[in-house]
């Protein structure tokens, strides 16, 4: 993957391809606006080639930061809804949360807007069937994921294999995706000094989400139709699912979803692509952080050519064995020069990628075996240095309410949390 590329990238836009002078002015003008990278030379032609969908620009952007500020934009987008509502999730719990969702979602379908709702079987194992049957009584269209029990599955019965994507797409014109599940966890925000907590006194849940106009919403609808098809969801009603493309911004992005059905993660693959061709910074954020030995490898090799290399990991979670056995690698990317930092005061459950200040990555991919190996998950990654720099200020946000792990005192550990780890990488395929 190192090597460079042989064809011009090609970029889409409202009408479809664009000219290759035209693609290769906008990235030149990405190019001239970063730092030194080799993310423009190497990288995308690269990606294109792993990935097969293409770039698009005059895209809308918009990061969304905690529950809270997410849930008010997707509300909004849902209630003005004219069409239809597409929805894919992996938690969607019967609390006040996922009342207030539910509510707005058969207001929908009531006024005569198709709502079509994928949700996981393993996810809402918690949320009773009565919540459901209110959705579908109301005519929505509600799809389970892989059904836990076997005489329901319709496609065979792999209860590993799960949808971790979260994904709203309105009228095919608005996209939402990124780490949200829609769960009262995300009822406290976690930078405010008035919200270290939520009601119940747990911490609150720290994650990003993104807001998407433009182009690329129809290449985040097709993986919608495409799982709802897989899954052998009934036949979905006619609307506009592909309403004639419009220019909304400036951002240059592409979606990439993943699948337990293809041969290798599309988005780990991009991942590798990318961080082997950083010439600066690797940022990374993420909730569940379980390495494999090439994600291993690439972030030791940066280091070692020089690149800022800095991860942002949980000091809290909803899985110490994923926690620990993330942990049991640290020893390792300390001495390779990796600086690592656990964010206090909130659980992290962010899954964000920012790299040279010109290649951004949001969406619901951990970097674990589950992700990579057993999960169908969706991102997008966004060109350029504005959307890369609000990027760094929320990275550089949660750094400052971070502790770093300094390998001297990492090195001092008890015996007992050397045994949690060594007993929970014997489990890490599987977390």
């Amino acid at each position: 993957m190192a090597r460079a590329p042989s064809a011009p990238v090609q970029l889409d836009g409202i009408h479809g391809p664009l000219s290759a002078e035209r693609s290769k002015a906008i990235l030149d003008r990405l190019r001239s606006t970063g730092a030194e990278t080799n993310i423009f030379d190497v990288h995308l032609a690269i990606e294109e080639s792993i990935v097969g969908s293409p770039l698009t620009e005059g895209n809308k952007v918009d990061l969304l930061q905690d529950g809270p500020a997410t849930y008010q934009s997707m509300i909004k987008a849902v209630e003005a809804a004219r069409d239809h509502i597409n929805m894919e999730t992996y938690i969607l719990d019967d609390d006040e949360v996922g009342q207030r969702f539910a509510a707005a979602l058969i207001a929908q379908q009531q006024k005569g807007v198709q709502v079509n709702l994928i949700r996981d079987s393993v996810g809402t194992l918690g949320t009773p069937s009565a919540f459901f049957s209110r959705l579908t009584d109301a005519g929505i269209k509600v799809l389970e994921y892989n059904p836990i029990n076997p005489a329901a599955a319709k496609t065979g019965w792999d209860v590993n294999q799960r949808d971790h994507r979260k994904l709203l797409i309105v009228d095919g014109r608005i996209a939402f995706l990124g780490g949200i599940n829609i769960s009262s966890v995300y009822s406290g925000g976690s930078f405010s000094a008035h919200s270290k907590t939520r009601p119940t006194g747990d911490l609150p849940w720290r994650d990003t989400d993104l807001r998407i106009e433009g182009p690329v919403v129809a290449d985040l609808q097709k993986l919608f139709i495409g799982t709802w098809t897989a899954q052998k969801g009934e036949p979905l009603a006619a609307r506009h699912y592909f309403p004639p493309p419009e220019r909304k911004g400036t951002e240059v992005v592409r979606a990439i979803g993943s699948s337990p059905d293809e041969p290798f993660s599309l988005i780990y693959a991009t991942l590798i692509s990318a961080l082997r061709s950083a010439q600066s910074e690797i940022w990374l954020t993420n909730a569940y952080f379980v390495p494999d030995p090439q994600l291993l490898a690439a972030l030791k090799e940066a280091a070692a050519r020089g690149v800022d290399v800095k991860l942002v990991l949980p000091s809290s979670t909803d899985s110490w064995l994923v926690l620990h056995a993330g942990r049991a690698y640290y020893s390792e990317l300390l001495k390779a020069n990796v600086k690592l930092y656990e964010r206090r005061d909130a659980l992290l459950h962010v899954k964000t990628a920012v790299i040279d200040g010109v290649w951004s990555s949001v969406g619901s991919t951990n970097l674990d075996w589950r992700s990579f190996l057993h999960n169908d998950e969706v991102n997008v990654v966004v060109l350029g240095t504005g959307f890369g720099k609000k990027m760094q200020a929320a990275f550089l946000a949660d750094l400052a309410k971070s502790n770093e792990i300094k390998l001297e005192k990492w090195q001092r550990r008890s015996l007992g949390v050397r045994a949690k780890e060594q007993m929970a990488r014997l489990w890490e395929y599987w977390l």
